[in-house]
């Protein structure tokens, strides 16, 4: 692979993970700001009970396998490696979001565990959604018709 190809390929590779990763935190913000507007959810300075909390992460699930799909689905190539490192930032990020959080009085401990476990599978879900419409659409429609 010659230089310019190389920054290329590495440039499409931050895209995607920046696509993606940017469609999961938006659709997340976007929700949980409306949840708030309605008065779902508590005040931004409220702690949650433990139902509000299943909400939010009962959506955070397809925000983020949604995301990884987008990662896998732009990625130059290996889409499930990308749609895992998605999700290797993903926990990192919530990880970093528990421990600045940890003490703070905004809820329970099991949510922002429950957001850094997920983390993986979600990227694994939506890397898998990708490579399953790769293979459906490398399979003919006719086999036997073009032979």
């Amino acid at each position: 692979m010659t230089g310019t190809h190389r920054e290329h390929h590495i440039g499409r590779s931050i895209v995607a993970l920046l696509a993606g990763i940017f469609t999961g935190v938006a659709l997340t913000v976007a929700t949980d700001v409306v949840l708030h507007v309605v008065h779902v959810f508590p005040s931004w300075n409220e702690p949650a009970g433990d139902l509000l909390l299943l909400l939010a992460t009962a959506y955070r699930i397809p925000f983020s396998i949604a995301g990884s799909y987008i990662v896998a689905r732009l990625a130059p190539d290996r889409p499930m490696g990308h749609a895992l490192v998605s999700g290797i930032i993903g926990t990192l990020v919530c990880t970093a979001g528990a421990a600045a959080t940890w003490n703070k009085g905004l809820g329970a401990h099991w949510y922002p565990l429950a957001l850094i476990v997920l983390a993986m599978p979600c990227a694994w879900i939506g890397g898998k959604l990708r490579t399953m419409q790769m293979q459906d659409h490398s399979t003919p429609a006719y086999p036997g018709l073009h032979d």
